[in-house]
């Protein structure tokens, strides 16, 4: 019996690009607990420490065909740190849950030959963690850049009628913004750009977040 040498060369493919996506998912998680176990280190060194709860909304979209061009609404909450070596240089680590909505557009029909017909919304909760480094030029103003890692907590189950999984565990963005400091409340905002694709189940179309995160906070200690 003949062996369909096209057959053979799309598994071996997949069988790449599954191998791949597992390698770029433990690529994250190390460098998150890398981050993490910097942070726990530098914090007993650190001339000032404080921890705070934040929360806000988040003003997002998903880029790639498949997907509309309209930001749309979703919203962040956690925790902060901030940990302080000098007057105006520090980092602020975080653990953020953050919501990010979309929707499908009809090319998403055509890329993927699915009978969907009709927009899907699409709606993301990651658990993230950024960590920032923080430039205070003056006490009421900060400037924050720095790595996010997100790590999706529940995938939309509706986009492949066949049951594939849409979207990677992982997410790895860069963010940067502002900050206002009024005593011991913080108001501020940050443009995210995903980094990776996000997409889990072929190469076609690119998925990646993009989009503001807007906040206020209250330092607790």
């Amino acid at each position: 019996m003949p062996i369909n040498n096209g057959k053979v060369a799309l598994a071996y493919k997949l069988k790449i690009f599954n191998r791949t996506k597992i390698i770029n998912n433990m690529k994250q998680k190390f460098l998150a607990v890398c981050f993490l176990a910097t942070v726990v280190s530098t914090a007993s060194v650190a001339q000032g420490f404080h921890l705070g709860v934040k929360g806000g909304a988040n003003l997002f979209k998903l880029d790639g065909k498949s997907f509309s061009e309209e930001f749309q609404y979703g919203y962040n909450a956690g925790f902060f740190s901030e940990i302080y070596f000098s007057k105006k240089w520090g980092i602020q680590p975080e653990v953020l849950w953050n919501q990010y909505n979309t929707e499908t557009t009809t090319e998403f029909k055509d890329v993927y030959n699915t009978s969907i017909s009709e927009l899907t919304d699409v709606k993301l909760n990651y658990l993230s963690i950024p960590i920032l480094l923080n430039y205070r030029p003056a006490k009421f103003l900060t400037f924050q850049a720095g790595p996010q890692f997100g790590i999706l907590i529940n995938k939309d189950q509706n986009l492949l009628q066949n049951g594939k999984q849409a979207f990677s565990h992982g997410d790895f963005s860069l963010l940067g913004g502002a900050q206002l400091n009024i005593g011991g409340i913080k108001a501020g905002a940050r443009y995210s750009i995903g980094l990776n694709n996000i997409n889990d189940i072929d190469e076609q179309d690119k998925w990646r977040n993009q989009g503001w995160q807007i906040f206020i906070g209250f330092r607790i200690i």
